[in-house]
C-alpha cells in the first residue's frame, strides 16, 4: 500500500497565506511538517503567522510576476518545494449593464480586467512558476515530486447577479485544472482545484450584525444549515495534497449549497 504524500522535510508555499482559508491552510500544512512560505501583500498578519508556524513571510503581489519567482526560490532554497495552494483572490460586485441605457454606466472594465489578473492570471503564474521548481525534486515512491491546489469558488458554476467577473475569474481556474493537470502529470506533479461555498472569514466584518448577517446566510445551505469554518476548506486542500491518487480534480466543499441569482 503507498503511503500519502509526505511533507516532513519539505516547503510549502500559500498565497494570500495570512488570513482566512489561507491562513487555515498554511497552519495544516505546517502542522503536517512543511514550512510555509506565507505569501501576501499584508505584512503585519503574514509576519505573525509565520511567527506561530514557524515558516516564512514574503511580499507577494500575484499580479507581480517577479515577486512570485523570489517567492518560489526562497521556498525551494528551505526545503525542496512539493506543496502549492493559491487562495490569494478579490471580489467584485457590478451589473454588465448600467440601469440608464449609458455605455458609460456599463461594467467597469478596468475592475473587470482587475479580478481576471489577480484570481485568474495569478494562480496560473504561481502554479506555472511553483511546479517549475517542484519539477526539480525527487520523486517519491510514487513517482510524485509535488502537488498543487487552487481555491476556485461556487460562484464558477452558480454565479449570482452581479458576479460576471468574479464568476469569469473562478470559472477559468476550475476550466484549467484538468488541461495543467495533464502538463504536469509528465513532471510527476498533481493538481486540483477545491471550490468553497459560503465561508465564515473576515470578509462578513464582526459583531451583533455581522452575525446575525451570517445566520440568515447560513439558511440558504441545504445542510449543514450554517457557513463553513476556514478549517473545513483547510482540510479538503491538505487532503489533496496528501491523497497521492487524487489529481485533476475539481471539489465543492459548501454543505450542498445552489446559489440563487442573488
Amino acid at each position: 500500500m503507498l503511503a500519502a504524500m509526505e511533507l516532513t522535510g519539505s516547503s510549502a508555499i500559500v498565497t494570500g497565506g495570512a488570513s482566512g482559508i489561507g491562513a487555515a491552510c498554511a497552519r495544516q500544512l505546517a502542522a503536517k511538517g512543511a514550512t510555509v512560505v506565507i505569501a501576501d501583500l499584508n505584512a503585519e498578519t503574514g509576519e505573525k503567522l509565520a511567527a506561530e508556524i514557524n515558516g516564512v513571510f514574503a511580499q507577494v503581489d500575484v499580479t507581480n510576476t517577479e515577486q512570485i519567482t523570489a517567492a518560489v526560490n526562497a521556498a525551494a532554497e528551505i526545503a525542496p518545494l512539493r506543496a502549492c495552494v493559491n487562495s490569494a483572490g478579490i471580489g467584485w460586485a457590478q451589473r454588465t449593464i448600467g440601469r440608464d441605457g449609458q455605455i458609460e454606466s456599463a461594467h467597469d472594465l478596468g475592475a473587470f480586467s482587475k479580478v481576471i489578473a489577480i484570481n485568474l492570471i495569478g494562480t496560473f503564474d504561481m502554479t506555472r512558476q511553483a511546479a517549475t521548481v517542484m519539477s526539480r525534486n525527487e520523486a517519491d515512491a510514487d513517482g510524485c515530486r509535488g502537488a498543487i491546489v487552487n481555491l476556485a469558488s461556487v460562484a464558477a458554476f452558480d454565479g449570482q447577479i452581479g458576479q460576471a467577473s468574479y464568476s469569469a475569474s473562478k470559472g477559468g481556474v476550475v476550466g484549467m485544472t484538468l488541461p495543467v493537470a495533464r502538463d504536469l502529470s509528465a513532471a510527476g506533479i498533481r493538481l486540483n482545484t477545491v471550490a468553497p461555498g459560503l465561508i465564515d472569514t473576515p470578509i462578513y466584518g464582526e459583531g451583533e450584525a455581522a452575525e446575525a448577517f451570517k445566520a440568515n446566510l447560513g439558511q440558504n445551505v441545504l445542510f449543514p444549515k450554517r457557513l463553513g469554518v476556514a478549517d473545513e476548506l483547510a482540510s479538503m486542500v491538505v487532503e489533496c495534497i496528501t491523497n497521492s491518487y487524487m489529481n485533476a480534480e475539481v471539489i465543492r466543499v459548501d454543505g450542498g449549497i445552489r446559489m440563487p441569482p442573488k
